[in-house]
């Protein structure tokens, strides 16, 4: 059979294409990230459970099981920094559980309602279990696993997530305050699990 000069470029480009769809495939494939988890465990040492956090879409999921937590409304976070030390000490050498865990992951800089680290209220149920699922396009895995890594913290009160309302200031409240701007007043720390991957 006499092959044609069109028919040779045909096959060259062919074969040239597959080549390519390979390699893509192959790069797809080495693009695809792990999930990570964090073992979340309460001020005295017990295990609570396990948050696991899966790259989807462009988005982090972050979803899991814990017990053994106060029934009611939490501040649930991404922190800073990758430390669990229910043992921690502030500035005046008083021990503040988790504190190690630092503040709100925030590369950006912004007041509390929009850092990165930010995600909803983690209800938990009166038997002290609850379920988690959440998307966020808000964090990244670059900034959870820098120099420092981050973890998840479990608050003793509700997010306000800085609001307070314009009308209250006619009762001489003259807006968020610092702790409101930085925690939502989400109180305490009663559970961290360091995020890894």
């Amino acid at each position: 059979m006499r092959l044609t000069r069109p028919t040779i470029v045909l096959g060259i480009a062919a074969t040239v294409i597959a080549s390519w769809m390979v390699v893509q495939s192959a790069s797809a494939t080495a693009a695809i990230v792990r999930p990570a988890k964090a073992v979340v465990h309460d001020v005295n040492g017990a295990n609570l459970g396990t948050i696991v956090i899966q790259p989807i879409g462009g988005k982090l999921r972050i979803s899991g099981h814990l017990t053994g937590l106060a029934p009611g409304f939490h501040g649930f976070h991404i922190h800073g920094v990758g430390i669990c030390d229910p043992q921690a000490t502030d500035a005046t050498g008083a021990v503040v559980p988790f504190a190690s865990a630092g503040s709100h992951l925030n590369p950006a800089a912004t007041t509390h309602g929009h850092h990165a680290g930010d995600l909803p209220l983690l209800y938990v149920s009166a038997d002290g279990t609850t379920n988690s699922l959440v998307d966020s396009d808000a964090a990244n895995f670059t900034a959870i696993f820098d120099a420092d890594g981050a973890a998840l913290i479990i608050h003793a009160l509700p997010d306000n997530y800085a609001n307070i309302p314009a009308r209250y200031s006619a009762g001489g409240v003259a807006g968020p305050d610092t702790a409101t701007l930085g925690t939502g007043d989400s109180g305490g720390r009663v559970a961290c699990g360091v995020i890894q991957r």
